[in-house]
């Protein structure tokens, strides 16, 4: 296939909306839904803040039989690719014909941690025979690729990426792949569920996390109160197609994928990824034949902006600044880099370009993906 690979369908489950209008209308009303943590078993654990789904009842939307076989991440997935596939509106009797020409690419930072804990818990107390044989499944960082191809009959490509938070845009790059050597559709997408009791631990030792008990203050990115990052939990998956096998069903597009890199600037190496992104920026912008000047990037970093040297202009967040290599010495990113996208002057802009490609619900965008992991 020579055409271009288009996003034709969203589904969000996340703290500010289920749905992507909910999404969408929360971001651009800047809604904070930043709150204290009130699952069981976290009450004397240092982490107060974070980003609960509140809104999702799982036994709405998926069916028992897969609800018990899954951690809470792959619950998200599972509803979020279920509302994907309605907004693309692609219905399994539009691919039972040919079901080896959809797949599924996920990615996942921390896997089912609320399962796998309950788990062990019973083997600690009870022994091992209480403990479920969906162990050996529902914990594993590919659970949600599997139960999204079981439960949906999705026999093509399918894979699961593992690259942190730059996971849910390197899965776009698979996928796009994918499209270009014969696949109708994918589904891609990534979904976290990290506020069980062992999840935050493991997170504590992580230096950039926040730990304020005050909802307004524990997040502030692009700010010089910024004091760390916030865990929180939900996602999103996409409907990922060919352009032309859209417009033969009637479909609407509602962005194209116009490019990706990624980089790695190596472990704890945060100084050292302004430079990494650079290279990230300007390789998916190569790739999408797209000039930095048409680009508009932003990135909420935890620690909040740096002090600009007196010789050089800082760049603006919102800039597409290292592009040309000037400032990337000055301008170490310590998050993994946001997609960058055209679009039409008159869109609100998000505050957060995490989920770029959702938050283009109403206007069409040409996106490009540009990740640098450095965790």
């Amino acid at each position: 296939m020579t055409s271009r690979t288009v996003i034709t369908g969203i589904g969000v489950i996340a703290p500010n909306g289920v749905g992507a209008d909910a999404f969408w209308k929360a971001t651009q009303s800047g809604v904070s839904v930043l709150d204290r943590v009130t699952r069981a078993g976290c009450e004397h654990l240092p982490l107060r803040i974070a980003g609960e789904v509140r809104g999702f009842d799982p036994a709405a939307m998926v069916e028992d039989r897969f609800l018990v076989q899954t951690d809470r991440f792959t619950h998200h997935a599972l509803a979020a690719a279920d509302l994907a596939l309605v907004d693309a509106r692609l219905g399994r009797a539009d691919y039972e014909g040919d079901p080896f020409s959809v797949g599924v690419v996920t990615a996942a930072g921390s896997g089912g941690g609320e399962f796998g804990q309950r788990e062990l818990q019973h083997l600690w107390e009870q022994g091992p025979r209480f403990v479920g044989p969906y162990q050996s499944i529902a914990w594993f960082y590919a659970a949600s690729t599997g139960q999204i191809s079981i439960r949906r009959g999705l026999k093509g490509p399918c894979g699961v990426v593992c690259s942190d938070e730059a996971g849910g845009l390197d899965a776009f790059a698979h996928a796009a792949r994918a499209i270009r050597q014969g696949s109708r559709a994918m589904l891609v997408g990534a979904t976290e569920a990290p506020l069980a009791p062992y999840s935050i631990v493991c997170q504590l030792e992580y230096e950039g996390l926040s730990t304020l008990d005050d909802p307004e203050r524990a997040y502030r990115p692009f700010t010089a109160k910024a004091c760390g990052f916030v865990p929180a939990e939900g996602g999103a998956m996409f409907v990922v197609e060919d352009e032309e096998e859209v417009r033969r069903r009637g479909a609407t597009v509602r962005a194209v994928l116009a490019g990706h890199a990624a980089t790695f600037t190596g472990t704890r190496r945060r100084e050292e990824s302004g430079e990494g992104l650079s290279h990230a920026i300007r390789g998916a912008l190569r790739e999408a034949g797209c000039a930095p000047r048409r680009s508009t990037w932003s990135s909420p970093t935890p620690s909040g902006p740096r002090r600009p040297t007196r010789r050089r202009r800082p760049p603006s967040p919102t800039s597409s600044a290292d592009t040309d290599g000037r400032y990337r010495s000055r301008r170490p990113s310590p998050v993994p880099a946001g997609p960058t996208a055209r679009l039409p002057p008159s869109t609100p802009r998000p505050r957060s370009w995490r989920w770029s490609t959702a938050s283009s619900r109403r206007p069409r965008t040409s996106t490009t993906c540009a990740t640098t992991s450095t965790w």
